[in-house]
């Protein structure tokens, strides 16, 4: 099957009734036979025949074995971290959400699990920051919010030969535009609030991967610690991946040409887009993605007061967290919950400063979301 056949079917047989979409099973219990059922279906925690549907769904996307679903993306992430124990270091790449940074500053350091922070996009740079206690390699390209991209397979390639597991937070680019796993990653999270959902309706997250052992240890802490995704958030997110190949498309073809646009407002002054070919990353992009996205990010002239007018003068955007969705939405990173928690510093260390706006071009019609633009940039 190829990408939209699987986006529509997999995971959405028809059971007994004949029904053609997966039914929202919300209950929390089964009925067992007796004692020592192998049945599948005990527990809702444990495993819900809609939060399984979509499981099955997206690891297929990704050309996965495995798929877990989580009441968010930090809790997808938090799983796929459980991996590391007391005394381990993973190497990551300085430009990342927000949220992340957080859960190791705040969380995983409580634990004593260090973490070194890479600021080149360079393989080697992760490779010269490896030590013996490194145990995971965390990537996330493209990188929110100034669209950094980093080699997976190349980095991959180096962890492999050192025994190390690679995870890539592969939100912004979905699986339609880009297969981490097929690159050499081991474990690829989602935040599928954003894309994979893609109508701002749920929050949600998940964890795919090919390796047995990766995939029981994040399972069995899926159900220890019960962060699950509910059977009616399932259902919506199930039901946003059978349109995702055909929003991915229009959501790139608009940014395409809000970049183009953007590229000629003199109120502008950078650009951060992977399919420009000025991009430092856009070798890289080409090659391990099959297209460029929907997220555009650019610097305004005049700075922060710059910034106050464009946000207040959006009439059709929206200025809001989060991304993915339908609806285009307008973010100032420097001042949102995304990137708050870091300090002025950081920020300034990856390039998140008072003039940088984030876009989520959404499914308009382009010449609407162009005006509204134009209009605010004033």
């Amino acid at each position: 099957m190829r990408f939209a056949t699987k986006a529509i079917h997999k995971g959405s047989e028809a059971d007994e009734t004949g029904s053609v979409v997966s039914p929202i099973y919300a209950v929390s219990t089964f009925k067992q036979p007796g004692i020592g059922s192998d049945q599948k279906f005990k527990y809702s925690r444990g495993a819900n025949p809609t939060r399984n549907s979509f499981e099955e769904c997206l690891a297929s996307l990704e050309n996965a074995k495995y798929g877990l679903a989580f009441s968010s993306g930090v809790a997808a992430e938090m799983a796929a971290l459980s991996i590391l124990k007391s005394g381990d270091e993973l190497v990551t790449t300085a430009h990342m959400y927000g949220g992340t940074y957080r859960i190791l500053r705040d969380i995983l350091v409580n634990y004593n699990i260090g973490a070194k922070y890479v600021y080149s996009t360079d393989a080697q740079a992760f490779e010269k920051a490896i030590t013996k206690k490194t145990k995971l390699i965390w990537l996330e390209t493209p990188t929110n919010p100034t669209l950094k991209i980093i080699d997976i397979k190349a980095v991959s390639d180096i962890a492999k030969r050192k025994k190390i597991p690679v995870v890539v937070d592969n939100t912004f680019a979905s699986p339609y535009f880009q297969k981490p796993l097929s690159l050499g990653a081991d474990v690829v999270v989602h935040s599928t609030t954003k894309y994979i959902s893609g109508h701002s309706d749920i929050i949600g997250g998940a964890a795919v991967t090919n390796n047995k052992r990766l995939f029981q240890r994040i399972k069995s802490y899926q159900g220890a610690a019960g962060a699950i995704a509910s059977p009616f958030d399932s259902f919506l997110a199930l039901r946003g991946l059978k349109t995702l190949e055909v929003r991915m498309k229009k959501h790139e073809s608009n940014a395409l040409q809000a970049v183009e646009f953007l590229s000629n407002n003199k109120n502008v002054s950078e650009i951060f887009y992977p399919g420009l070919k000025g991009h430092p990353g856009y070798e890289t992009a080409k090659k391990q993605m099959n297209g460029f996205g929907g997220m555009v990010s650019f610097r305004i002239r005049g700075g922060e007061a710059k910034v106050k007018k464009f946000v207040s003068s959006l009439k059709l955007l929206s200025f809001a967290e989060s991304l993915g969705g339908i609806e285009s939405l307008a973010a100032a990173p420097y001042f949102m919950i995304s990137h708050s928690s870091l300090s002025e510093k950081e920020r300034a260390a990856i390039g998140i400063t008072k003039d940088l706006i984030r876009l989520s071009i959404g499914l308009e019609d382009i010449q609407d979301i162009i005006e509204d633009l134009d209009l605010a940039l004033g």
